[in-house]
């Protein structure tokens, strides 16, 4: 599985998430999503993805945050890329601001398609050097472009 078979376009980059808190993150994102994929539905997903935070923070450190979960009706994965410049509290690991937020859903059966989308978006932000071109990025084209190359590259 690749990361451009989940983002497959712009309207899946949320390049300037104006959210302040944890809470307002979720649902910034759920909206987002929402709007690209029909299936998704907007509440539910918000439901969703605060049961998985409840088990522990999904923010993993280096500003980087991998917030998913499973939803039904859903056919394959879904995602989201989204930044926030100043970075936000997100309970992080490592106690610093998050700045990158992918966010996944994938149908409420799947097993392996979920877990091979989590690793891939974890070896695709692990390089410092590409996390901070995507920090710096002008717009979500730019920002597509970027995952598009790096994803390549795995």
């Amino acid at each position: 599985m690749r990361i451009t078979d989940i983002l497959q376009s712009e309207d899946l980059i949320a390049p300037s998430l104006q959210a302040a808190n944890k809470s307002d993150v979720l649902s910034e994102l759920a909206h987002h999503l929402a709007e690209a994929h029909s299936e998704v539905d907007e509440k539910r997903l918000v439901e969703v993805l605060w049961e998985r935070e409840r088990l522990g923070s999904t923010a993993i450190g280096d500003g980087i945050a991998i917030p998913h979960g499973k939803m039904q009706g859903l056919r394959g994965v879904v995602g989201l890329f989204g930044r926030h410049i100043e970075g936000v509290d997100f309970d992080s690991l490592d106690g610093n601001p998050t700045r990158l937020f992918f966010l996944l859903v994938a149908p409420e059966e799947s097993v392996g398609q979920h877990l091979k989308a989590l690793a891939r978006v974890s070896r695709l932000l692990k390089d410092p050097d590409f996390r901070k071109r995507l920090i710096e990025a002008a717009g979500a084209a730019e920002l597509l472009q970027l995952i598009r190359s790096e994803d390549e590259k795995l």
